[in-house]
């Protein structure tokens, strides 16, 4: 019964999402990337929401919680605000070039190499980090949640290859056969069915805690565990309060402002008020996702304690002891549906920054709109292979996948959200600049977080990841504004206005943005 229930509603997103998206046409890169520019504010929210939330983040964040308690929200709570400033700052201008993606900016700003690096960036991050974890973990919980070892009569090994593969296969023919618009329309889907899913878990978890009282389980829960209830950590935990003024807010900007995966879905909105309008509503239901992702942690070390020694088994034990069997299969497809958000998600932007950046720029710039979609889907097929090969291996390093994944991001994530930004508030910075820049700031990073900390100074006396992030980022900041002054551009930058979509702001935005920052603020002086 519980798979039949996980087949059923599976098989009504795809039904939907193929309906939805049938008259999109894919022969252009408007179409095929960004789903024809037609994206509204709803949709882009869910897409924003389930593209961000999959099985990395509700397994690894609770596991964080499940260790250090609610300070661990500020992964969540603080991307409300990087949404804010995304919306009121990036978007326009991103919409005002037309561009379809971030490194095209680049180009325009510094020049065609400083693109080509960018892009490079992207592209080693989401098939060497981002999408190898995101199929292991997310197939780690399906093959858990239905045993898939026993049902098919093989090891727990074989069990995972054959339930990456799975994922896999089926979020490859989303991401590269059905476009964004697909990709965004199931996101839509599941990003309902996840906030329902994603909400049983801590209702049930409560109501097991006060004995069939949620308001009790909150009682208790508080009463018992005060320690887990401190918003501001101290220099050890994973969350020191000095990095929510350093790296946090730098690697939320990168995240929800410049990396390709997320703002692709923004890029591809009908105009400017539908995208400002999807990144309030995304950043608004953000500031409820504790409630999905670091709760339930909490809840599963009230009723744990020290039974575990990985802390990230926490959630898939505190949903196996509290998620009645009727809601197995509908949970199960929802979590489905997330880890495939990411994974074609991240997939899908892969295919667009090949297309688009890598292949027509260097390989064939007479390339058709038709046959850069045509390269770029073939590019997709073979990231996609690369990453379902990769992703199992994972399982003999499978320890802290969230906080790895957030370090090793930012080999990537600071040079080029600075570069970024640097061009868009600098008119005569030139294009060495950029190169310098993001050179420097991911060798220095290699260097310090994968050298120098375990091999010379060692975990223990060394800054937090957040803080290095910090450090660099001004540092290259600087770098690019003294050459800057030393060699300027002989003209100063202007960005035009390309008018393929109206770039009148929302009315409105201003007054919700600025609710939403006092929400964040009014959570955290609540929780001190």
């Amino acid at each position: 019964m519980q798979f039949i229930t996980f087949l059923i509603f599976t098989i009504l997103v795809a039904v939907i999402s193929y309906y939805k998206s049938r008259k999109t046409s894919e022969s252009t890169s408007d179409g095929y990337f960004l789903g024809g520019r037609s994206l509204t504010g709803i949709v882009i929210a869910g897409s924003l929401l389930l593209t961000n939330l999959s099985t990395e983040q509700i397994v690894g964040l609770n596991g964080a919680a499940f260790k250090d308690g609610i300070l661990v929200m500020a992964w969540e709570t603080l991307a409300a605000i990087a949404m804010v400033v995304t919306a009121i700052f990036l978007l326009p201008r991103y919409l005002k070039g037309g561009i379809t993606t971030v490194p095209q900016f680049l180009e325009k700003r510094y020049d065609k190499t400083t693109k080509t690096i960018t892009s490079g960036l992207f592209l080693s991050g989401y098939a060497v980090v981002l999408l190898p974890i995101v199929l292991y973990s997310g197939a780690l919980a399906i093959s858990n949640m239905f045993n898939v070892a026993e049902l098919l009569n093989v090891s727990k090994n074989e069990a995972l290859w054959i339930t990456v593969w799975s994922i896999g296969s089926i979020g490859s023919v989303y991401a590269i056969f059905g476009g964004l618009k697909a990709v965004a329309v199931s996101d839509t889907i599941n990003a309902i069915g996840l906030l329902i899913g994603g909400m049983l878990i801590p209702f049930f978890g409560l109501m097991a805690v006060g004995d069939g009282s949620v308001f009790e389980g909150i009682s208790t829960l508080m009463t018992e565990n005060p320690e887990k209830f401190k918003a501001l950590g101290g220099p050890k935990s994973s969350v020191p309060i000095e990095t929510i003024f350093t790296g946090m807010m730098l690697v939320q900007l990168f995240y929800w402002g410049t990396n390709q995966a997320i703002i692709q879905r923004a890029l591809g909105a009908k105009n400017l008020k539908e995208g400002q309008k999807g990144l309030l509503l995304a950043s608004f239901i953000k500031i409820l996702g504790p409630l999905i992702v670091v709760l339930p942690g909490i809840i599963a070390y009230h009723m744990f304690g020290g039974q575990l020694e990985n802390p990230d088994e926490a959630y898939p034990m505190l949903v196996s002891k509290v998620l009645p069997k009727a809601w197995v299969g509908f949970f199960a497809a929802v979590l489905f549906g997330a880890i495939l958000s990411s994974f074609n998600s991240a997939l899908n932007s892969s295919v667009t920054l090949f297309g688009i950046d890598i292949y027509k720029s260097h390989f064939n710039k007479d390339a058709s709109e038709r046959q850069v979609v045509k390269i770029g889907k073939q590019f997709g097929i073979i990231l996609a292979i690369v990453s379902m090969c990769v992703a199992p291996l994972l399982a003999y390093a499978s320890e802290g996948l969230f906080g790895y994944l957030q370090e090793a991001n930012g080999i990537y994530s600071i040079p080029i959200l600075t570069i970024i930004l640097v061009g868009y508030l600098t008119k005569y910075v030139p294009a060495i600049a950029a190169k310098a820049g993001i050179i420097s700031g991911s060798v220095l990073y290699v260097i310090s977080q994968f050298i120098i900390k375990p091999y010379v100074i060692g975990s223990d006396n060394y800054p937090h990841f957040l803080h290095v992030m910090a450090i660099l980022f001004v540092f290259n900041v600087l770098i690019m504004l003294i050459i800057g002054k030393i060699w300027p551009r002989k003209e100063a930058y202007v960005q035009s206005y390309t008018q393929q979509v109206n770039i009148v702001p929302w009315k409105h935005l201003y007054k919700v943005g600025i609710g939403i920052c006092v929400i964040v603020l009014g959570i955290y002086i609540y929780f001190t």
